[in-house]
């Protein structure tokens, strides 16, 4: 460990020396621990916040509903949210999930057409602490025009900077003897290097806000965001910042939420898959949420989903708020001229059309192919830059309408899927990446969360499938995942003794997930703190694993 004034750090990773000295001068580290002891009460109140609700639905057997305290914020049609630079007046395609410590990814990501890149320190990374330094530190090369042959900063799509979520922390730097809260660690050091210069090139410095609960964290962040600002040198309000809502309480307290960041906020963003998994996460130990196959029954055009999607585009366009939509997870294929790149592509655009008809004014690609075809999709579907003059006066969204379940049951090829997902992104972890790639599409820990979110709510009401009647129980998810193993081998291009293992343990673990009697609220918080996965990390940091995904480029 290197002690600083009080900061206790983990020495860099072999081979990133370099990147470990810059990063961590006697500077940055003061502002981390001046940072981190200015906030950590108030990130220790919003946590225990979200425990005592969680607590109080239990008990009570409530639902929630539009908060009574706040309904003058709703209630007052004046209030606006402060404009956004030039360069976010156009959001319509930024490309999500790109892991930060993946350098050949960002590169062309820098060099491509979209509006922005969704720098992804949250879903789409695995936090090893070589993944966080590269990661952070390849922002750094990119802000300060360091890669060969990149646009400037001021003319490559704008960094849209996601730092980890409240439940993560970093294990390798404790201040005042705890561990640093995952988004200050990344946020901070984002801010401390590049913010000033992101400034200056009028590019930033733009955030995406991760699992944001409600209207009191995002008054904490905007607390962050001031306090950052004045610490720096910086213009108040020069932070932007979008929420994604991600969280079905939140769902609920979305014009609070903008009106908390309204001197900071770049609107909010809707998402199908963690926003899904949080209704299992409040409500799955009740059987009127159970939440049908997700292959099969959920989808952007069910009751509860569009309904959230109507609700977050009006409530962001009354208040002068971008509002933008999901991320497309299908990969096209190779082929363009093949009949499955026709079908893909056809796919995403009815998909994405959905979109931009309910008033988006922006969602994310993962497959840098379809960054064109989807602008053209918006430029025949939209006119100008974004389409906040769409109000949707139309529409009266109820609690009714966002707590509604689809109808349906559960298929063996829905829980099948939900087990290669699940027990593939563990096995990722364990190989130090955050996303994967599975029968045509990008996975990540949204995807696990909903993933191992229904096979643990469909083992707890004992739903039987629809195929044969048969009953999901532990034992089935076991027979079933022990079947899979050839197809999760070929999924990870198992090749050793070594990649073998792994899987196994990945196995064990997903097992053991889906079967706790009480349902563990992340997936990445479990991983997070659990041994194997910190045990794995020692081989990780000496550079004994891969550290990108076989990547889809």
């Amino acid at each position: 460990m290197l002690v600083h004034q009080g900061v206790e750090l983990e020495t860099p990773p072999s081979g990133l020396e370099r990147e470990f000295h810059t990063l961590f001068n006697s500077d940055a580290l003061q502002f981390l621990s001046e940072l981190t002891s200015t906030f950590q009460a108030e990130v220790d109140k919003v946590l225990n916040l979200r425990v005592l609700r969680k607590v109080q639905l239990d008990l009570t057997g409530e639902l929630p509903g539009f908060l009574k305290d706040t309904a003058h914020i709703r209630n007052d049609p004046s209030w606006r949210v402060s404009p956004v630079p030039d360069r976010l007046h156009c959001r319509h395609v930024d490309v999500g999930d790109l892991s930060p410590c993946d350098t050949q990814r960002l590169i062309i990501g820098l060099k491509s057409t979209a509006q922005g890149l969704q720098i992804d320190f949250d879903d789409g990374n695995c936090p090893t602490y070589r993944n966080q330094i590269k990661g952070i530190y390849n922002v750094y090369q990119a802000v300060h025009n360091q890669f060969q042959d990149v646009p400037p900063i001021s003319q490559a799509p704008v960094l849209m900077l996601r730092p980890r979520a409240w439940n993560m922390v970093e294990h390798n730097i404790m201040v005042n003897g705890r561990e640093v809260p995952g988004p200050l660690f990344d946020f901070g050091l984002l801010m401390f290097h590049n913010a000033k210069l992101l400034l200056q090139n009028q590019s930033g410095p733009f955030f995406y806000l991760s699992k944001v609960e409600s209207y009191m964290e995002a008054r904490l962040w905007s607390q962050i965001f001031f306090w950052t600002e004045k610490k720096l040198g910086l213009p108040a309000g020069c932070i932007k910042a979008t929420v994604l809502i991600e969280c079905v309480l939140a769902s609920f307290e979305m014009e609070e939420i903008l009106y908390e960041l309204k001197e900071h906020s770049a609107g909010l963003n809707c998402g199908i898959w963690d926003y899904s998994a949080s209704f299992v996460n409040k409500f799955g130990h009740r059987a009127d949420f159970l939440l049908p196959d997700r292959s099969k029954y959920v989808d952007m055009e069910k009751r509860f989903l569009h309904s959230y999607m109507d609700l977050l585009v009006q409530t962001c366009h009354r208040r002068g708020a971008l509002a933008t939509g999901g991320m497309a997870a299908l990969l096209l294929p190779r082929d363009k001229e093949s009949d499955l790149y026709k079908t893909v592509l056809r796919t995403v655009t009815r998909l994405k059309l959905l979109e931009i008809k309910a008033g988006v004014d922006g969602f994310m690609v993962y497959d840098m192919d379809l960054i064109e075809p989807m602008q053209k999709l918006f430029q025949l579907h939209s006119h100008g830059q974004n389409q906040l003059l769409q109000l949707r006066e139309d529409i009266t969204v109820t609690p009714e309408d966002l707590l509604t379940m689809p109808a349906g049951g559960v298929t063996l090829y829905g829980l099948r899927y939900n087990i290669a997902v699940g027990v593939l992104f563990i096995e990722a972890w364990l190989s130090g990446r955050g996303h994967f790639f599975y029968l045509g599409k990008v996975e990540d820990s949204a995807t696990a969360e909903i993933s191992r979110s229904q096979v643990w709510q469909w083992i707890r009401h004992q739903v039987r499938l629809e195929d044969d009647g048969t009953v999901v129980t532990r034992a089935l998810v076991s027979s079933l995942a022990e079947g899979l193993m050839e197809d999760l081998k070929a999924a990870i291009h198992c090749q050793t003794s070594r990649d073998k293992q792994r899987l196994m343990t990945a196995v064990s673990m997903f097992i053991e997930i889906v079967q706790k009697n009480v349902f563990p609220e992340f997936l990445t918080t479990y991983l997070n703190l659990d041994h194997t996965f910190l045990s794995s990390q020692s081989q990780h940091e000496n550079g004994q694993t891969d550290m990108v995904p076989k990547a889809r480029l």
